[in-house]
């Protein structure tokens, strides 16, 4: 595949390192470079939500009795639920970065995006990454097909954000044959109609959770009726009860007290997959809103000649590529790992879960930053309609309630900024990332005079300075956050939150600016004028965020000359020259008026 090429010429940053080292260009993958293979599998999953999920619409969000397991069935007849399932087991044996472009584009499929992602992610992989052989011989074939449809069952009713203090119990009968599993259940996603079911419980009084592979049909096994929700009402969320219910001790998943570890390792790949998933849904949402501007009429023209309007529609587009650059990049380097490591001779699945494991601080940043762009998109496309888009018939009112619920799913967009900070630490306190000295670089460089020379030349050579700096904002304030509070920082959970959006800024900053400078070198500069306007203009709105974030950080622990100091410090690594964003947003939104959908 084209995304294989130049492998060995590659210097692949490992997890967290963007913050401490600069990547290249040629390191990165962008979407551009997605080969033909790729591409019409991606055509294919258009294709099928064409035919099968937009005429039936309003008969999916109805819960229409067994139409959303027929579609699934169709989905796995084109072998759509089997991509990243080897072939040996009956699927197409895809690698990550493909099964990332089909989740992009059935995202599109509102609450339907919903159910095969679930039964494709948490429904499908857990019994390929942990599953024993005999395990992934009954049941991988089956799920890959569609004839088994999954479910993933770890939230109770007392547990969610904190899964390890489920209360559901197994206990392993006197002949060791089956364990008794007791328990509850809720937001089941795919609930109604799944045949499998990954169940997390605590053999008697562990220390952490084990994970099952419960069959539906299993005597003791109830369902409550189907949950009615804000959005993705097609979705079938039902709570699940388990009574007495007898599981074979050979379907025990994994080893035993390793629940919970394989629940983070699946969230991980969950939280990268919703990445993707929400640019499917955020690029339709894009064309419906400039067919709209496009169509409508007021004061005697179309509203997309309206400087208010041509504002939404850059800022829509320019955070989804920027999104789409960052997420399609730590994807890409989780493929070359898993690759890296295969060729060591590690066995696939360990390969898998390795590659994902190394990039657990961008699975999560990317997981908040793809949800709130989405959020944002399809509260600006229902601002685009006006009085249209609150009516239920419009298609951006559908849009606007299925995306709310991105932000909780895979863990909230709280947990998983905090997450991604603690993260990046723990990888510092470890010594496999080195933050001390860079942080302490940085507080002497605050304590020099400042270096004006700005002689640097090429492309987005004020853009990569400006980004420079922005890392240095975020290890002056996460090195000062870590110094003053020390154990206390994990509660500070404000603090934890500013610095997790300052991270995250830095890298889809710097994500998209690598994008555009490759993709320079494909097409050339005349080209690529509006990606690099896209460029800039994002860059100018993450400096605005890390500025506000930096200094709300500072203000709640810091104090006197050391505070003075350090908010100088934010206003130096936060500081852009002047740049007409209203001119760079037109252009962009021009290009998409003129092209009546989203283009890039």
């Amino acid at each position: 595949m084209s995304n294989d090429k130049n492998q060995s010429k590659k210097s692949a940053l490992m997890g967290g390192e963007f913050l401490i080292k600069d990547a290249r260009p040629e390191d990165v993958f962008i979407p551009e470079e997605f080969d033909e293979e790729q591409r019409m599998i991606a055509q294919s999953c258009k294709d099928f939500l064409a035919s099968e999920v937009y005429p039936n619409l309003e008969r999916i969000d109805n819960l229409e009795e067994g139409l959303m397991p027929s579609i699934l069935d169709k989905a796995g007849e084109l072998g759509l639920l089997g991509i990243s399932v080897p072939e040996e087991y009956g699927g197409f044996g895809k690698n990550f970065v493909t099964s990332m472009l089909s989740a992009e584009e059935t995202g599109a499929g509102y609450s339907f995006s919903v159910s095969i992602s679930a039964h494709t992610g948490i429904g499908t992989l857990p019994i390929l990454y942990y599953g024993t052989e005999e395990q992934k011989q009954k049941y991988l074939p089956k799920l890959a097909t569609g004839e088994y449809k999954g479910a993933y069952c770890l939230t109770e009713p007392g547990s969610g954000s904190d899964a390890n203090s489920g209360k559901s119990k197994a206990v392993l009968t006197k002949d060791e044959k089956h364990y008794v599993l007791n328990g509850q259940k809720m937001w089941i996603t795919n609930g109604g109609f799944a045949h499998v079911f990954t169940v997390f419980a605590r053999i008697d009084d562990d220390e952490n959770l084990s994970a099952f592979i419960v069959d539906a049909d299993s005597e003791g096994i109830t369902l409550n009726p189907e949950e009615k929700k804000m959005g993705i009402k097609g979705s079938s969320t039902r709570q699940v009860f388990f009574n007495d219910v007898q599981v074979p001790a050979g379907n025990l998943l994994g080893k035993r007290n390793e629940g919970f570890k394989i629940a983070l390792n699946i969230l991980n790949i969950g939280r990268i997959k919703l990445a993707a998933a929400v640019l499917g849904g955020a690029k339709k949402t894009i064309s419906q809103a400039v067919n709209y501007a496009n169509e409508r009429n007021q004061f005697g023209r179309p509203i997309s000649k309206y400087g208010a309007i041509k504002d939404k529609l850059a800022k829509m587009a320019i955070k989804t590529y920027a999104c789409e650059s960052a997420t399609y990049r730590a994807s890409q380097n989780i493929e070359d790992l898993i690759k890296d490591l295969e060729s060591q001779g590690t066995d696939p699945a360990k390969a898998a879960l390795k590659g994902i494991e190394q990039y657990a601080v961008e699975c999560a940043m990317m997981k908040v930053h793809g949800s709130e762009t989405l959020d944002f998109v399809v509260d600006e496309a229902v601002q685009t309609y006006g009085g249209m888009g609150y009516s239920a018939e419009s298609p951006v009112e559908r849009a606007y309630r299925d995306s709310r619920i991105n932000r909780i799913f895979e863990g909230t967009n709280e947990i998983n900024r905090m997450l991604a900070v603690e993260m990046m630490l723990k990888k510092a306190m470890k010594g496999e990332l080195d933050l001390m000295g860079p942080a302490k670089g940085v507080q002497d460089e605050l304590m020099s005079i400042p270096d004006f020379d700005q002689s640097d030349e090429g492309l987005f050579s004020n853009e990569k300075r400006y980004v420079a700096n922005f890392k240095k904002a975020v290890l002056m304030t996460a090195g000062a956050a870590a110094q003053k509070l020390m154990m206390e920082l994990a509660k500070e959970q404000e603090v934890l939150m500013n610095i997790a959006d300052m991270l995250i800024e830095t890298y889809v900053a710097e994500s998209v600016l690598l994008r555009v400078e490759k993709l320079v070198t494909f097409k050339g500069e005349e080209e690529t004028l509006i990606q690099q306007n896209m460029a800039r203009a994002y860059v100018f709105d993450a400096a605005e965020k890390i500025g506000r974030c930096g200094r709300e950080a500072l203000m709640s622990f810091a104090e006197g000359d050391e505070l003075r100091m350090m908010m100088l410090g934010i206003k130096r690594f936060s500081k852009l020259d002047p740049v007409n964003i209203k001119e760079l947003r037109r252009s962009v939104a021009q290009t998409i008026i003129d092209k009546n959908e989203y283009p890039f």
